[in-house]
């Protein structure tokens, strides 16, 4: 929680420093291509939250890893590791990209299915989207075959959940209290 918090901080301040910099969308790109990178690989994951591998080693690796960042992002690196924070430095990432969705009025549903979505299939959880939120959104799709069909559409704080997995446990339930 305490780490989601600092997370959180850290990201409005870079956002409030690209905003007066004019480098919103830019920081926005380095932030998207840090966030996947920690979330995809595992050894970089690792190394960030290891307390054995020195500070300077890290900065270096980091440096290395995204060599053509915007000066903003490479202070945000300095300033993490100066304050021994780096382990959130893909929590931060995650949290910009948030607030930049959410600063230019865009947001991102999440579609968890047990197969890929088709266009037909994105343009039904668009729809939903509106229907629940009034806005547009960005498809982001998930795939998870435990589900067994249908789709689970969540937008910041609401879920709609369609899936043959929760229908069939809503029928377990009714049948285990009668």
């Amino acid at each position: 929680m305490a780490q989601t918090r600092a997370a959180i901080r850290y990201a409005k301040a870079v956002l409030d420093l690209a905003k007066d910099q004019n480098v919103v969308s830019v920081v926005n790109d380095d932030m998207k291509s840090i966030a996947t990178a920690i979330a995809e690989t595992k050894e970089l994951n690792e190394m960030l939250q290891s307390p054995v591998v020195p500070s300077a080693t890290k900065k270096s690796a980091l440096l290395a890893v995204f060599s053509n960042l915007n000066k903003l992002s490479t202070n945000l690196i300095d300033v993490l590791i100066s304050n021994k924070r780096i382990d959130i430095l893909g929590d931060v990432a995650q949290k910009y990209n948030q607030l930049f969705d959410e600063n230019q009025g865009t947001q991102v549903a999440k579609v968890t299915s047990a197969v890929p979505l088709t266009d037909d299939l994105k343009k039904m959880a668009l729809d939903k989207v509106r229907e629940l939120t009034g806005k547009d959104a960005e498809i982001k799709n998930v795939i998870d075959e435990s589900i067994l069909g249908g789709f689970i559409l969540r937008v910041g704080d609401l879920q709609y959940d369609a899936s043959i997995a929760n229908k069939l446990s809503k029928l377990k339930r009714e049948f285990t209290l009668n």
